[in-house]
C-alpha cells in the first residue's frame, strides 16, 4: 500500500516537473515575441519604452516603484550654530515653528529639536 502511494508521488513529481518545464518554455517564447507584438524592432527599444512607461522607476523587491517627489533626492539640512541662533531669535520674536521652518528652509522637526536643545519649550503638564 505504501509502496504504491510512493510510486504515485514520484509520478506526480515527474508530471509537475514536466509541466514546469513546458511553462518555462512557453513563457520564454511569449516574452521573446512581445517587442514585435507591440511594434518594436529591437528588444532594447522595447525595454526603453517599458522603462519610460513606468517613469524610469527602480525595482524594489522585484516590483517597479515610482520615484517620490519627481525623482528629486532630498538633502539633509546642515544645522549650524548660526541656524540655532536664528531659531532662538525667531522664537523670541514670537514666530511659530512652521513659520520658522519655512523662513530658514529647514524641517519642522529640526526646529522642534533645536528649540528643545536650547530649552525654549515649556515642559508638559502631567
Amino acid at each position: 500500500m505504501i509502496a504504491k502511494k510512493l510510486k504515485e508521488i514520484e509520478a506526480a513529481k515527474a508530471h509537475i516537473a514536466s509541466l514546469e518545464k513546458s511553462i518555462a518554455t512557453e513563457l520564454k517564447t511569449e516574452l521573446a515575441a512581445l517587442p514585435i507584438k507591440y511594434g518594436f524592432s529591437t528588444v532594447k527599444a522595447f525595454a526603453k519604452a517599458v522603462k519610460a512607461a513606468v517613469g524610469g522607476a527602480g525595482k524594489v523587491g522585484g516590483v517597479a516603484k515610482p520615484k517620490a517627489s519627481g525623482g528629486k533626492k532630498r538633502t539633509r539640512a546642515v544645522i549650524t550654530d548660526g541656524t540655532r541662533a536664528n531659531v532662538k531669535k525667531l522664537v523670541e520674536e514670537g514666530k511659530s515653528g512652521p513659520a520658522i521652518a519655512k523662513e530658514l528652509k529647514i524641517s519642522l522637526p529640526s526646529v522642534q529639536n533645536i528649540k528643545k536643545a536650547l530649552g525654549l519649550v515649556k515642559a508638559r503638564k502631567q
